[in-house]
């Protein structure tokens, strides 16, 4: 069997799904030590030679060119794609799927596992790809980019395989009866739903679309992705490798096609097409909720806004909070979908190993460490990365008028990007009354600290948020072991993944492929989980047919 070299790989992931322990397929860091001492210059010299032109993708289109990129960090980067006629892409995506639905879901879960491989060696071109089209810096762009969005691939892969081989493909069934039994023999096939959509988002454009991209594929169904217009090189990467892949194992490479646009509606016009019955979308509460009423005939998944809270009532290591808490405000300028946004403190202090700290202390505390964290240019921006759009900055600068601040936003001169728009966080204080506030997402580097009645009070104020609004992520920091099982009370009565007393090297708006759930489905926020088995049963029907023997 083609690409047999991966089974080993695949029957890992299975059982890294199952105990949900630390595993990694990939490893995160760009090291030369671990990649060999010319593969970072390499990567770099490969993104530089796709800048100012055409990008090598063979799929039909309707003959314009069309590219609307521009870095965050202030460079043009001029790559064009083919223009997409959506009726021909879908038509040979339709054409193509017997075949791979034939290929049975072992062949597809090992060519999915080398389409991840060879992902993986293209890592630091990918690497320059998102932080050039997100703003990330680029050690976050390597990690979360690429190892950590492949991890969350190869995830999808074996959870999709492991649904669809959950039970026997053949069986023969004999009946005793008067005389002879009845026999037959039965045979149960994987039918996948159809032609797939991966709506790409501006932030994360792999990490987000791998999950619905291979959940997808390894199931049967071609994938059609549509990056966001102002990321689109990472994924055409990834459609120029996995066509590849596919034409050299004998599939169709519209299997996996790229559907760019510079302006608005294909999108809608895909997600609405009769042929299309799975989406993954992540993006905006509107849109999200746009299509949940509108492509009816299909499966769809969306990721959208939430306001992520945490809930402070005490701690045995305030500067390890407030050290974490700096960094977890402060990572990629918080446009993080995972990010703390509101954090909801006593109003009559808490206590820590440092002594009672009221209200205005943990206020200050968290706008030093963040300040502290910050301080030297050179370093922030290797934390923040940059503004991945004007309207995360509008949003910072219209954020002073909310309340009263606690720290102000500054801005950050890059040493190597001068157009580089980076801003540190700005903390801005408001009462508990004003929900209407801190109760909606604020996407980008801005937090709320909210004085609370009690941590009572705050826990009540998480569930009403989280309930309305939606989180991907809720923090707690507390000594009491009743406090920590009511905030996971409150957090269950809410559908929200909760994380406890982080202090050290872990952080709220980073979660672990194979072993930590991304989103859960059971709040406003996201309507699955990457990944659950939930995220890709619905891909796929089983189909029987029987024959006496």
């Amino acid at each position: 069997m083609m690409f047999e070299q991966h089974r080993e790989t695949l029957e890992k992931a299975l059982a890294a799904i199952a105990e949900r322990g630390h595993w990694s397929a990939f490893p995160e860091s760009p090291s030369p030590r671990v990649h060999g001492e010319e593969a970072a210059e390499r990567g770099r010299e490969a993104f530089e030679s796709l800048l100012g032109k055409r990008f090598p993708l063979d799929q039909p289109g309707t003959g314009a060119w069309i590219g609307a990129e521009r870095s965050p960090y202030g460079i043009e980067l001029g790559v064009t794609y083919p223009e997409p006629v959506v009726d021909r892409i879908v038509a040979a995506a339709l054409a193509a799927l017997p075949a791979w639905r034939d290929a049975g879901p072992l062949t597809r879960a090992l060519t999915c596992v080398e389409i991840i491989q060879r992902i993986h060696r293209r890592s630091f071109e990918l690497a320059h790809a998102v932080q050039h089209t997100t703003g990330q810096a680029f050690v976050m762009a390597f990690q979360a980019g690429g190892p950590h969005a492949q991890d969350r691939a190869l995830e999808a892969v074996a959870y999709g395989y492991a649904a669809m081989t959950s039970a026997a493909a053949t069986a023969r069934w004999e009946k005793p009866a008067k005389g002879e039994p009845l026999v037959m023999d039965k045979r149960f096939t994987v039918v996948p739903r159809g032609v797939a959509l991966v709506i790409g988002c501006n932030t994360f454009p792999t990490w987000n679309a791998y999950p619905g991209l291979f959940a997808s594929l390894v199931t049967g169904n071609p994938v059609i992705v549509k990056p966001h217009p102002r990321a689109v090189l990472p994924l055409a990467v990834t459609v120029q490798v996995a066509r590849e892949t596919l034409a050299e194992a004998g599939f169709d490479p519209a299997l996996v096609s790229l559907a760019v646009e510079e302006g608005t509606g294909l999108a809608t016009a895909l997600a609405t097409d009769r042929a299309v019955r799975v989406i993954d979308f992540t993006g905006s509460t509107e849109y999200g909720d746009w299509l949940e009423r509108n492509a009816r005939q299909a499966l769809v998944h969306t990721e959208k806004a939430g306001v992520n809270t945490v809930v402070v009532d005490s701690t045995d290591s305030w500067r390890g909070m407030l050290g974490n808490l700096a960094f977890s405000l402060s990572l990629y300028s918080g446009q993080m979908c995972t990010a703390p946004q509101t954090v909801l403190v006593p109003a009559g202090g808490v206590e820590t190993d440092e002594g009672h700290k009221s209200f205005d202390e943990v206020a200050a505390g968290l706008a030093a460490a963040v300040g502290g964290l910050l301080s030297d240019d050179a370093r922030a921006v290797e934390v923040t990365g940059a503004l991945v759009n004007p309207d995360v900055l509008a949003r910072v600068e219209a954020a002073p008028s909310l309340g009263e601040v606690v720290l102000e936003s500054r801005a950050v001169k890059h040493p190597e990007f001068p157009d580089a728009v980076v801003r540190t966080p700005v903390i801005v204080k408001v009462g508990a009354e004003r929900s209407d506030v801190y109760g909606r997402e604020h996407f980008g580097p801005i937090a709320f600290l909210v004085p609370t009645a009690s941590t009572r009070e705050s826990l009540d104020v998480l569930r009403r948020t989280v309930g309305a609004r939606g989180a991907l992520t809720a923090s707690v920091y507390s000594t009491s072991a009743d406090v920590l099982d009511e905030a996971e009370r409150a957090a269950l009565d809410a559908g929200v993944n909760l994380s406890c007393n982080l202090t050290g090297g872990v952080f709220v708006n980073q979660s672990a492929a194979f072993s930590d759930y991304h989103g859960t489905g059971a709040n406003p926020a996201a309507t699955a989980s990457l990944t659950d088995p939930g995220y890709v049963a619905g891909r796929f029907h089983v189909v029987q047919s029987r024959r006496p023997v």
